[in-house]
């Protein structure tokens, strides 16, 4: 299985919800790899790391992401960034 990386932009209101933590609950149960933190200009940024289904089952959900949140826009980028993480972490 080639695994992929994804460079991720959540924008709308997804700090003070719980979006960090809810985002490494279902990266874990995925399987996916990589990282989320919050960016002062209000989103949320990730870099996950997967097989093609687990990085589209990751997309879907980061879509609506918890029951706290309101996405107003996911942007999606392909990334070169290595697959060197063997969990997923939350940066702060």
């Amino acid at each position: 299985m080639n695994n992929k990386s994804l460079h991720i932009q959540v924008a709308g209101r997804v700090q003070g919800v719980a979006f960090r933590h809810y985002t490494k609950i279902q990266a874990d149960q995925l399987g996916v790899t990589g990282w989320v933190r919050n960016r002062p200009d209000g989103s949320v940024e990730a870099v996950i790391s997967g097989t093609e289904r687990q990085l589209e089952d990751m997309v879907a959900w980061l879509h609506s992401g918890p029951p706290a949140a309101v996405v107003n826009a996911v942007q999606v980028t392909e990334t070169a960034e290595p697959d060197i993480q063997q969990m997923f972490d939350i940066r702060y």
